[in-house]
């Protein structure tokens, strides 16, 4: 398959980017990685009339990092993140999400920004960033703004992005020295978009617990239940993980997740959010 017919135009800064977009009047499309977009356009599930590439930008590759976390430009890659390029304020979870996702081909060129405002429903990074409780700064005509990454997706490959927005950076919130985390990826074969991905962190310091769950039919969730039980759990049992396991299959049922009917898929989910619940509270 080749693309429909669009125009293509190279942003040499931030403000150029976000005035190109804009002036495009919502049919335009900014490239980063091109790892998921390059696909939709040769399907032509996407059919923009221009490009705005942004891998001149220097802004959107910027990493900047203080006492309470860093912040991410938008375009920096994955592989500069599994390698540790890029500061780790999450004690290793960016680094095991980031090394997992695809092949490294695919890590090397898409970025971080790219990957969350596509927002397949199966992709690595909402679960994490919405477990961490990171944040997302978005540029646009009106100026900036910043959106929790829970609030970001609103459905699968809908994002709360307005005509002419684009991410500028990913603010990742520094865990404290008692943390603890979770992951677990269930797919196919390695390098597949998840068929369930759990995210659990743990830190009392701060008086936080989450719990992200992702999957391919719908937008990432958090499950309140589940987090609740893991930040009252003393140490791990079998009796605590059929507590878990309820509890995200009621989460996973009110949030229609799953079908109420699917015991499969709320079973595998289920399984998943246990597996990442042992790994944190066993660290």
């Amino acid at each position: 398959m080749k693309p429909a017919p669009f125009d293509y135009a190279r942003a040499e800064s931030l403000d150029e980017a976000v005035r190109l977009l804009a002036a495009a009047d919502g049919d335009a499309r900014p490239l980063a990685g091109g790892q998921s977009l390059g696909p939709m356009l040769n399907l032509r599930i996407a059919r923009p009339t221009l490009l705005v590439d942004l891998s001149p930008v220097a802004e959107l590759r910027e990493v900047s990092e203080d006492e309470d976390g860093v912040t991410i430009g938008a375009s920096v890659v994955h592989s500069a993140i599994e390698d540790g390029e890029v500061p780790d304020p999450t004690a290793g979870l960016m680094r095991r999400a980031a090394s997992g996702i695809a092949y490294r081909a695919v890590r090397n060129r898409g970025t971080v920004g790219g990957s969350l405002a596509h927002a397949d429903p199966a992709g690595d990074w909402a679960p994490v960033m919405m477990a961490l409780g990171a944040s997302l700064g978005i540029r646009g005509p009106e100026g900036g703004r910043s959106v929790e990454a829970d609030a970001f997706i609103a459905d699968p490959l809908t994002t709360v992005l307005e005509p002419g927005e684009i991410v500028e950076a990913i603010r990742v919130p520094r865990l404290s020295s008692g943390a603890s985390w979770g992951h677990c990826k269930l797919c196919v074969k390695p390098g597949d978009f998840a068929e369930s991905l759990a995210v659990v962190v743990i830190d009392p310091d701060r008086d936080h617990c989450r719990v992200a769950l992702a999957g391919p039919t719908h937008a990432p969730i958090l499950l309140e239940e589940v987090a609740g039980t893991v930040a009252d759990a003393n140490g791990w049992s079998d009796a605590l993980a059929g507590e878990i396991k309820d509890a995200a299959g009621r989460g996973i049922a009110a949030a229609g997740f799953a079908d109420t009917g699917d015991r499969y898929a709320i079973n595998v989910h289920s399984t998943v959010t246990v597996r990442a619940a042992r790994e944190a509270l066993s660290r």
